[in-house]
């Protein structure tokens, strides 16, 4: 074996024991014993850098050599940093705002890591802000106009970055270092069970008949497996490879195809049960329970989703499209009867989330149901082997939801590992679907997946820190609402503006923090509610994935097509268009939100819906044949007037809405 060969090998084993280590530190916390908040963030991130600089070299373009000498250094730098905080934390608190020479001097070095990281995880654009921000806290007497402040020197800002929780070990990678991980780790282990076929072969079963039925099971297939890997990239990936070929063999043009899968791809992201890590975030900086966040979010997702399908629809219409043939589409009572098994750790989920478990404890006991569920469909063998099998795992799932039915919602070290403990031992049977092989990839997929997110919560930590320490985020409220004059809907169109700009270069979750630290205020100080405001930034800031010059996953589903990123980022873009318009009804048409009275939510999802609709059609410029330019204008003035927040305009755009569809169906 040659030198490098072998360097590779160690290396590819060293990183898998590290990712073990940090599945098993995680699932140890959420299942067992949650650590306090400096603690589980510290070391959560020493093992989040330490895989980062394993797996991804400082540049390619170095010797190697130089390469490895660099990334050691680093590796031993991020295991200084989190062992300084672990063995000296409580010295530290002591000495709170008299810092010694070793706490500052380890705290430049974590800013450098972090930044380092950001890099290398995400690109330049976090890394420049981050590092913007620090050099605002430097400089902020030489800054014009309200962004001027008294300035900060090196002990002071590393104290609030690397010293508290208000900086790099903040509430973002708080959130990270607990609920998202374990969340994480549970969309992995539920793709290496095979549960990401049964999902899309139901979606092809559910709506593969009907007009243009590979893209309405794109959106159906979507919504399963987004709302449980909360990635609109890995959605498109996963999904994408079997529903943009169909989509194209049915008729729609590659960039449509691409534009589809993106668009509802995307929507994954804000679809409950598990909406990505900004719904955690939502909860922990609003003080909500995370149930309420979903709930919430439950009918603006499926008014998200069905504006795709109404474009699907209406694209298939137009062009005379029909659905696959039977032959071609897996019976619903077969994919059911082959994969109910995989539905069992989502009900589980759900459940428990109901019953007020902390979200961190549900996710572990999904996990573990996962692994439980995917062997109650043991392999080929005997049949008295097999029935063993069977009864071993039923009695496990039986024994994980009797622990989790106790009023303490808790575990006894002793049940925590007989738990753990039967997981694992439940691969190592002959029938096991997920052999222990597959469960360890899952779970170093897991780790290594959570790396970006980790990554992004500690940069923006930095931005937070910074915003806290000069009261930039105050001004920034102030000038937004100057700006927009004190009208609301001018604040929700800059906020939208800035989401974009933002989501140029940065990720989702490091997009929303960074936007909701500096305008939610603003929207606030409007009138806006403190959670639907977090819930609107929420939602502009997916639309770094849609819309162009920068679609993160038109740009993935574009690669699967075969077709122009940027025309399918057009497309994307059109068929997203829920993403900037349902926020609009969060705050204007409340009842969306279950807020009020019986009649007036009824009246509100009705005129929301049909708003939706009236803007999609108009776009697309077809309702029931082509519409004409006028139809088409009537239809665009239709869905402002139902999404007016006055009730004599709602009226208004009822009637133009009934025109429109009048004068349709007259010359159809």
């Amino acid at each position: 074996m040659s030198e490098p060969e072998n360097r590779r090998n160690v290396l590819g084993a060293l990183l898998a024991v590290v990712a073990l280590l940090l599945v098993a530190f995680q699932i140890y916390t959420a299942g067992y014993a949650p650590m306090t908040a400096i603690f589980q963030r510290s070391i959560h991130l020493t093992f989040i850098l330490v895989l980062l600089f394993l797996s991804t070299p400082v540049s390619r373009r170095w010797p190697p050599a130089l390469r490895w000498l660099v990334d050691g250094v680093l590796v031993a730098a991020s295991l200084a940093i989190g062992g300084y905080l672990y063995f000296n934390y409580d010295a530290i608190i002591d000495r709170f705002g008299w810092w010694e020479p070793s706490d500052v001097y380890l705290g430049i070095v974590a800013i450098v890591l972090v930044l380092e990281a950001t890099r290398r995880a995400i690109g330049w654009p976090m890394t420049i802000i981050a590092a913007l921000f620090i050099a605002y806290a430097y400089y902020g007497p030489h800054m014009p106009g309200v962004l001027a402040h008294k300035g900060y020197g090196t002990e002071r800002l590393v104290g609030q970055l690397y010293l508290t929780t208000e900086g790099i070990f903040g509430v973002p990678l708080g959130v990270a270092a607990t609920f998202v991980f374990i969340f994480i780790l549970f969309g992995s282990l539920l793709e290496a069970t095979g549960a990401g076929k049964f999902f899309i072969d139901l979606a092809y079963a559910l709506a593969g008949k009907s007009r243009g039925g590979p893209a309405k099971a794109s959106v159906v297939a979507s919504a399963f497996m987004g709302s449980l890997s909360g990635s609109a990239i890995a959605n498109v990936v996963t999904t994408g490879a079997f529903t943009i070929p169909l989509m194209k063999r049915l008729g729609y043009k590659p960039e449509e195809a691409a534009g589809v899968e993106a668009a509802a791809s995307t929507g994954g992201q804000i679809m409950p049960p598990i909406m990505g890590a900004g719904a955690f975030l939502i909860a922990e900086y609003t003080q909500t329970p995370y149930l309420t966040v979903v709930k919430l979010s439950i009918v603006p997702a499926i008014l998200y989703f069905l504006t795709v399908y109404l474009f699907v629809d209406l694209i298939a219409a137009k062009r005379g499209m029909r659905g696959l043939p039977a032959s071609e589409l897996p019976p619903v009572r077969k994919v059911l009867v082959e994969g109910w098994h995989y539905l069992i750790p989502l009900f589980i989920l759900v459940y428990y989330l109901f019953k007020g478990v902390s979200a961190m404890k549900v996710g572990f006991i999904g996990v573990l149901a996962i692994v439980l569920a995917s062997n109650l469909r043991p392999r080929p063998g005997s049949a008295g082997g097999r029935s063993a099998h069977l009864a071993l795992h039923l009695a496990a799932m039986g024994y994980l939801l009797y622990i989790g039915f106790q009023p303490s919602h808790g575990f006894a070290l002793w049940q925590f590992y007989l738990v753990v403990g039967m997981v694992f031992a439940s691969s190592l049977s002959p029938y096991s679907p997920l052999n222990l092989p597959r469960l360890l990839e899952g779970l170093i997929a897991g780790a290594n997946a959570a790396i970006p997110v980790s990554v992004a919560t500690a940069a923006a930590g930095i931005v937070v820190g910074v915003v806290g320490l000069t009261g930039v985020g105050l001004k920034f409220s102030h000038l937004v609402v100057s700006a927009s004059g004190g009208h609301l809907l001018l604040a929700l169109l800059l906020v939208a503006i800035a989401s974009l700009v933002l989501g140029m270069g940065l990720p989702v979750t490091a997009s929303y923090i960074v936007l909701v630290v500096l305008a939610g205020p603003a929207l606030q100080d409007l009138g806006v509610a403190l959670i639907i405001a977090h819930l609107i930034v929420f939602w502009y800031s997916q639309d770094s994935n849609v819309t162009p010059p920068v679609a993160l996953a038109a740009y993935a589903a574009s690669g699967l097509a075969g077709t122009d990123a940027m025309r399918a980022g057009v497309q994307a873009w059109k068929f997203a268009k829920g993403l900037y318009l349902i926020p609009l009804l969060m705050v204007y048409a409340p009842g969306i939100m279950f807020t009020g009275s019986p009649g007036e939510i009824v009246f509100d999802l009705v005129r929301g819906l049909l708003g939706l609709w009236a803007f999609a059609a108009a776009l697309e410029g077809y309702m029931f044949r082509a519409a004409r330019p006028y139809e088409r204008l009537l239809l665009a003035a239709a869905g402002v007037g139902l999404f007016w927040p006055l009730f004599e305009v709602n009226l208004a755009g009822f009637a133009l809405l009934a025109l429109a569809v009048a004068l349709g169906r007259r010359k159809a």
